[in-house]
This record gives C-alpha cells, sequence and structure tokens, in this order.
C-alpha cells in the first residue's frame, strides 16, 4: 500500500470562512479559510472527506469547485442568507505570534450541524473547534464511530467546561495546544497534565506546538515529532487543522482502531501536511501537493527523525 492510497471516509463538522491574513510581507484579503476547508484539504490526500458546515449567500462558486476537485464531499454545506465566517488577523515579524484583528460569525453564530443520513455509517469523525454541545450533538448521529478526533480551545474550556466535560469521554483523542492542556487540568507541568488528561477520557492527546512540533501521550507514554524546517513561512493560518487532517487522514485509511504505533505514524503524517501549509497563503500551497511530493518529504522527515550507523551518541 503506497503513502497516498485511499481507505475509508471521514466527516469533518466545524468552519468554512474567509479570512484577512496581514504578514510582515502582503496582506490578503477574502482568503478561502476555515477549520473545516485546512482540514478536508488536507485529509483528502489519503481519504474520502465530508464537510458539514454552513457558508453564506456570498460563497464563491469557485471555492465550492475547488472542494469538489479536491474530492470533499459537500452535501452537508448549508448555504444561509446572509454572510460567511470572517476572520482577519496580523502575524508578527517572527511568525508566532498573532493578533485576531476581527471576528464575523455571521452566518456560523446559528450553525446546527446536520449529518446527512447517508454519512452516519462513516467510521471517522473530526469535531473542529466548535461549541461542545454541538459536538456532542454531532456524535449522537453516529451510532458506532471507530475513531473520533476533536479540538477545542480557551473559549469553551472556561466558558463551556460542563459540556466540555461531558464530550471528553466520548472522544478518543483531544487535540490541544500547550495552553489548553493546562487549563484543562489546572497542572504546569505538561506530562502531568497529559496524564490528567487521559484520566478524564480521551486514549490519547495531541499536543499542538506550532513551528516546535507536536507531542503524544497515548498508553501513558509521550512521543514527540518536530516540525519540518520550513526556509521560507508564507502564512502559518490553517496549519494546526491541516496536522490534524493529515492525522486524522492517515488513520482513516485503516480498516481497524487504531493501535499505538498507528497514531504514532498519523503524528508524522499530520506535521510533513501541516509543513506544506505554511508555504503559501491559505490552502493554496497544499492544494499543490502531488502524491509524490508528500512522499518525497515523508521521506526526508524519516531520516531528521533516525540516527543510523553504530556507536553511542
Amino acid at each position: 500500500m503506497t503513502a497516498m492510497t485511499r481507505r475509508g471516509d471521514v466527516v469533518v463538522v466545524g468552519s468554512v470562512a474567509y479570512d484577512g491574513i496581514e504578514t510582515p510581507r502582503e496582506a490578503r484579503d477574502d482568503v478561502l479559510g476555515g477549520s473545516a476547508t485546512y482540514f478536508s484539504v488536507a485529509a483528502g490526500l489519503f481519504c474520502t472527506p465530508h464537510v458539514v458546515a454552513v457558508v453564506g449567500a456570498d460563497f464563491r462558486a469557485d471555492d465550492r469547485e475547488f472542494l469538489l476537485r479536491r474530492g470533499v464531499g459537500l452535501e452537508g454545506l448549508e448555504v444561509r442568507d446572509g454572510q460567511c465566517f470572517r476572520w482577519r488577523g496580523r502575524y508578527l515579524d517572527d511568525f508566532n505570534r498573532r493578533e485576531t484583528l476581527e471576528t464575523r460569525l455571521n452566518v456560523f453564530e446559528r450553525f446546527q450541524p446536520v449529518i446527512p443520513p447517508a454519512w452516519r455509517s462513516v467510521p471517522n469523525v473530526f469535531l473542529a473547534n466548535i461549541d461542545p454541545d454541538l459536538q456532542h450533538a454531532v456524535l449522537a448521529a453516529f451510532p458506532a464511530p471507530r475513531l473520533v478526533v476533536a479540538d477545542t480551545m480557551n473559549f469553551w474550556i472556561t466558558g463551556k467546561r460542563a459540556a466540555l466535560d461531558r464530550l471528553l469521554p466520548h472522544v478518543d483523542v483531544l487535540v490541544v495546544n500547550d495552553e489548553e492542556a493546562r487549563l484543562l487540568t489546572g497542572e504546569h507541568g505538561l506530562p502531568r497534565a497529559l496524564r490528567r488528561l487521559g484520566a478524564m477520557g480521551p486514549r490519547a492527546v495531541v499536543v499542538k506546538k506550532g513551528e516546535h512540533g507536536a507531542m503524544l501521550w497515548v498508553d501513558d507514554e509521550p512521543f514527540f515529532v518536530p516540525a519540518w524546517p520550513i526556509e521560507d513561512v508564507i502564512d502559518p493560518t490553517g496549519a494546526g487543522d491541516s496536522f490534524a487532517g493529515g492525522f486524522v487522514g492517515y488513520l482513516s485509511r485503516l480498516d481497524r482502531t487504531p493501535t499505538s504505533d498507528d497514531l504514532r505514524r498519523a503524528m508524522v503524517a499530520g506535521s510533513v501536511v501541516a509543513s506544506f501549509t505554511v508555504e503559501g497563503f491559505g490552502v493554496q500551497r497544499l492544494a499543490e501537493v502531488t502524491p509524490e511530493e508528500y512522499a518525497l518529504r515523508l521521506g526526508r522527515f524519516r531520516r531528521m527523525l533516525t540516527v543510523e550507523g553504530e556507536g553511542e551518541a
């Protein structure tokens, strides 16, 4: 089986949006974005993603066609009167710090996900960063999912903690960053925080660390992958959702419950996929990736992690 063999489907529930992005080099408006967009384009390298989201009447026909050409199922994309979710942000000189300049939820403010009946037997589900009450309601539509991966953020941790606590026992993999892990557990040390998170329900926890890579905590053991060193960062927007797309997309090819080793390999896939995202604005660069290009960078990434030959370090 090659690195890009398709097996299985995944349903992603999240946002499809238009972003205004300012970097130290350039500024662009109306860039196609949103968590479900980045996730699905990334996951589409491995499997067939299906998007459940809401857009406004201003959603461009060419963006719909772009997603369809990428093999993304759009039967769950609802169109409402009004405007799409819009976000504007500015990256500072080192690209590690970002300021949110404007957020307009628009039609997304009244988002009530509806899972098409044909998708309810899909075995893999990604719950992007939305209200945990909505995440929980989405899961009720899937009678027996094999893999449930969920993202969250500080806003929900502080504002909807009870709902999030109810959700976590139904999640196989929780995706957070360092700050969110500490906020959820009250633990300052990351290993202790991850151990506590595991006790709250998820089998595994993934911690996104930006340019410093990502950490997996599974079976009470850590696993770390660095980020691929990028010489020319263009736009970091969506890198985390692209990582999740590569991670879940890789696992969606499996016809079994993922093992710990499967989760570790999925971490590598996610890191490689995310590395392409930051090389262009929005999903532009990610959409250009070929199977051969992915395989080449995957091989280089693996060599970066390997020490060959005899002797002691």
